[in-house]
């Protein structure tokens, strides 16, 4: 079965626009068969740079990218030749001065802060940056919204014929993750020690970051916490949900939020086999609170910053979302349907003044709740949002 993700027609207009675009994302969600689809339309050359082959064919890089100036030229694990980048850059600038300003090469890479920084230091002004996501909720069925919460967005493990089948892919892809790319990204960090990390935020889905239970627990300083942290979120594996920076005289909580981005990876990391066992787990309501912030924040548009507000009185809002030109949403996560939010997020909301307030429930249907609050669908209000881009 084949998806058509939304993130197509997005690496299309970039590369209309740009000489160069970088498409992150994690490992496995799906970002190869997307730029060979997009290779296969516009007649592209792709290199794998896990391939030696491949590798060896850019030992003298300038002289052989220079003879596919013509064509769209796809290099995928870009992070693993970061030598590349400064070729790159004198290949477009000569392209330039030729009249060959768009459509110069596809970069793909699994770490985010990583292939920025390398490509950012030698290409400013010549790429565009994408994130491809797994799987959320404008991309599959409304009958299968249940079945993406539970085995998250990473097409295979979607797609996988039962529950067993996509937990054990789910768990290889840990493996994967802990035996491969953590050498590769965090070569001082021990695959077993990160694991009982991952596990640990797994259960503290949604919490507030406690560095120091967390370090009294691994024995490691909390400064070794951090770096743990810092490199599941440069892998996009894990999202920091920073406190919204607001001024309203009150206490307001500083720490941020973490969760665990893909659902279907959270599960696995707590040994959740389907939904039953799910629906009567500890983690359901921050797992599904977890889903639901990720896939608004996906759906919003360019620029638009995410956070949190909570203060010490109580009053809080599961999501904020200040989209472009200052307009705020105020978001309530409930997995209940009858979708009644605690008196803490009116008095969050008398603080802020957002212009629009939803309480996101489990079902589809959307109904008012006050005069000013309307309870609704993750899929309706990520149409609505991905409908402001």
């Amino acid at each position: 079965m084949m998806i058509k993700r939304k993130a197509f027609e997005i690496v299309r207009q970039a590369l209309s626009r740009q000489a160069a675009v970088a498409l992150m994302g994690p490992r496995q969600v799906g970002k190869t068969t997307l730029a060979l689809m997009v290779g296969e339309a516009l007649g592209a050359l792709y290199l794998d740079l896990e391939d030696v082959q491949d590798r060896d064919k850019l030992s003298h890089a300038a002289a052989f990218l220079s003879a596919y100036e013509d064509r769209l030229v796809i290099l995928d694990e870009i992070h693993r030749v970061p030598d590349l980048f400064l070729t790159l850059r004198g290949l477009i600038d000569q392209g330039r001065r030729k009249g060959k300003r768009y459509g110069r090469f596809l970069l793909l890479g699994s770490a985010s802060l990583d292939l920025m920084q390398q490509s950012g230091e030698s290409l400013a002004g010549r790429i565009s940056y994408i994130d491809m996501t797994p799987l959320d909720v404008r991309e599959v069925a409304a009958a299968s919204l249940e079945d993406l919460w539970l085995r998250g967005g990473f097409p295979d493990s979607f797609l996988a014929t039962d529950a067993q089948q996509s937990l054990r892919w789910r768990k290889d892809l840990l493996r994967t993750y802990l035996e491969r790319d953590v050498p590769m990204f965090g070569s001082r960090v021990p695959a077993e020690t990160l694991r009982r990390f991952w596990t640990m935020l797994a259960h503290n889905q949604g919490s507030l970051v406690n560095a120091s239970r967390l370090a009294a627990g691994l024995e490691v300083s909390s400064q070794t916490v951090s770096r743990y942290t810092d490199l599941l979120v440069d892998l996009l594996l894990v999202r920091r949900l920073q406190p919204y920076p607001v001024n309203v005289g009150k206490r307001l909580v500083k720490s941020p939020k973490v969760y665990i981005r893909d659902t279907g990876l959270l599960h696995a990391l707590l040994n959740i086999p389907d939904r039953n066992g799910l629906l009567g787990h500890p983690v359901v309501g921050a797992s599904w609170e977890g889903f639901v912030i990720e896939n608004l924040i996906n759906a919003a548009p360019a620029l638009t910053v995410p956070g949190f507000y909570r203060t010490s009185g109580g009053a809080g809002i599961d999501l904020l979302l200040e989209l472009p030109g200052g307009e705020r949403w105020a978001i309530e996560v409930k997995r209940s349907r009858a979708a009644k939010p605690a008196r803490g997020f009116y008095e969050a909301c008398e603080d802020l003044k957002p212009v629009k307030r939803f309480v996101v429930h489990a079902g589809a249907d959307r109904f008012p709740i006050s005069d000013e609050v309307q309870a609704i669908g993750v899929r309706e209000l990520a149409d609505n949002l991905s409908n402001l881009s």
